[in-house]
């Protein structure tokens, strides 16, 4: 059997990631087995996309902040090679823009630009919540079980930070869930920049303790394994983003 020949860093870095949050946040809890499972088995560049995904969704790294792939490597102890597939990742994602011979940077927030996003959103996800509540596993439908009841508890706390990450978690599972790799693909173009608006704006007109309770009925319909009733919670939960969208239009 070959030695291991990883450093000690290396050996515990899995299970150093696990136990760290970003400066002034809080985990979401252990029981959300399906972001846990995915990060024992994610890459280099899949790590460094989803960090650096959250840094720019969260707005510490603020729209048109020029990015350095030796900077950012740096800062979360990542290689440049996996910075930079991230960063194309990225911006294929509409989060940054890459400049030939200037430079990267985190791309602006549009408000005509969200309005056309929802639009499309509203018929995919509505489409994506029958599909996951027709098709999912045992394990899968488990998981929505426990993504409802912690994003009831995050409503409960107004806790922004766990609601933002089990939205990520929760709209990766209804991707999965629903077995459509074409609609999954267009879905996952938008998910950052929407989460992204709705952080920017959400302490000025967002209410986070109903949408958080809009996203477990979503949750809960699709691990009652009822698409109708999954797809009408889809459409609630569009109607108050809709709603939340053109307030910010009109403050």
């Amino acid at each position: 059997m070959a030695a291991d020949r990883r450093t000690p860093r290396a050996r515990t870095s899995k299970t150093a990631r696990s136990r760290k949050s970003q400066p002034g946040s809080r985990d979401v809890p252990r029981s959300v087995d399906l972001e846990r499972d995915e990060r024992d088995q994610e890459t280099l560049t899949d790590r460094a996309y989803r960090q650096l995904e959250e840094l720019i969704v969260t707005l510490a790294l603020p729209p048109e902040t020029i990015l350095s792939e030796q900077s950012l490597a740096a800062k979360l102890g990542i290689g440049r090679t996996p910075i930079r597939e991230a960063l194309q990742r990225l911006a294929r994602d509409g989060l940054v823009v890459i400049l030939p011979r200037r430079g990267i940077l985190v791309s602006q927030i549009n408000l005509r630009t969200q309005m056309r996003l929802l639009e499309v959103r509203r018929e995919l996800e509505r489409l994506m919540a029958r599909g996951a509540a027709e098709r999912a596993t045992p394990e899968e439908i488990a998981q929505f079980t426990t993504i409802a009841r912690e994003m009831r508890r995050a409503s409960d706390e107004s806790d922004d930070m766990t609601f933002m990450r089990l939205d990520r978690a929760f709209n990766e599972l209804v991707s999965q869930a629903a077995r459509n790799e074409f609609a999954s693909r267009a879905m996952g173009l938008m998910h950052g920049l929407s989460r992204r608006f709705w952080y920017q704006h959400y302490r000025e007109v967002g209410d986070l303790p109903l949408s958080a309770r809009l996203h477990a009925d979503v949750a809960e319909r699709i691990a009652a394994r009822d698409p109708e009733a999954a797809a009408k919670a889809s459409d609630r939960l569009l109607d108050y983003i809709e709603s939340f969208t053109r307030k910010t239009i009109e403050t």
